[in-house]
């Protein structure tokens, strides 16, 4: 499954890493990764989409399809934010942007455990806007690179809907006869956000490779492929961008 060998790649490489330390924040111990760079974050990264697609499929399974699409709106920005970063080492060099990037993403919730409701720090996060701008400069793939920008910007509205609870996302859970609302999941509308979830599966599969890139790992970058590969012909279209 595809899922298993994307797992086999990330623990490969997390395992290239040094092992996150137990640090003291107040009156706990939480770990924490002593290096902030790329190569940590996109390793949390890759765990944040490993996680999230298998919650995905267990919701899924039990018709949750409002709280999938929630999951998958978490999913696509993960998988953004990982060629983001990737792109920095393999294709560009680490700019101002990524610089920016790292520190928001590094940063902790509060500066003083002991008094969190006083100590809370704001990030400053990059616009979601200027890092698709970036993937769709450096991709390349057309010479409009705001038309790549407003498809994924689509995309993540679309799934904002279910984030913020937008009426329309909502009624995707009304029907049946009599039509009532389905707070326990609507089964009949599984197999439509199956076919959905794999176009996610996929997504996190190219994370995977071009990760694979990244730490050096021909071998998974091969056998990921591979997967790749069955799922585009399973699906009947080539609709990925060569790693």
């Amino acid at each position: 499954m595809a899922l298993e060998a994307m797992d086999a790649a990330f623990q490969d490489y997390a395992a290239a890493l040094p092992k996150p330390e137990r640090v003291r924040q107040g009156d706990g111990w939480n770990y924490r990764f002593k290096t902030q760079d790329v190569y940590h974050a996109v390793v949390l990264k890759l765990a944040l989409v490993q996680s999230a697609l298998r919650a995905a499929l267990i919701l899924n399974s039990s018709g949750y399809v409002m709280e999938q699409g929630m999951l998958q709106r978490v999913i696509d920005e993960a998988n953004e934010d990982i060629l983001f970063l990737v792109y920095a080492i393999t294709n560009d060099t680490i700019t101002e942007l990524h610089l920016r990037y790292l520190a928001a993403f590094w940063a902790e919730e509060f500066g003083d455990f002991d008094n969190p409701t006083d100590s809370h720090q704001s990030r400053d996060m990059v616009k979601r806007e200027k890092i698709r701008a970036y993937l769709a400069r450096i991709e390349g793939k057309n010479p409009d690179p705001s038309t790549a920008v407003k498809v994924t910007k689509v995309v993540s509205k679309v799934y904002s809907g279910f984030v913020h609870g937008a009426s329309p996302h909502i009624m995707e859970i009304y029907g049946g006869d009599p039509p009532h609302f389905h707070t326990r999941g609507v089964l009949p509308r599984i197999p439509e956000y199956q076919r959905d979830l794999a176009n996610y599966i996929y997504r996190g599969l190219l994370s995977h490779i071009f990760a694979a890139k990244l730490f050096g790992s021909q071998t998974h970058v091969d056998t990921l492929m591979k997967f790749k590969q069955t799922m585009e012909q399973a699906m009947g279209s080539d609709f990925a961008t060569k790693p």
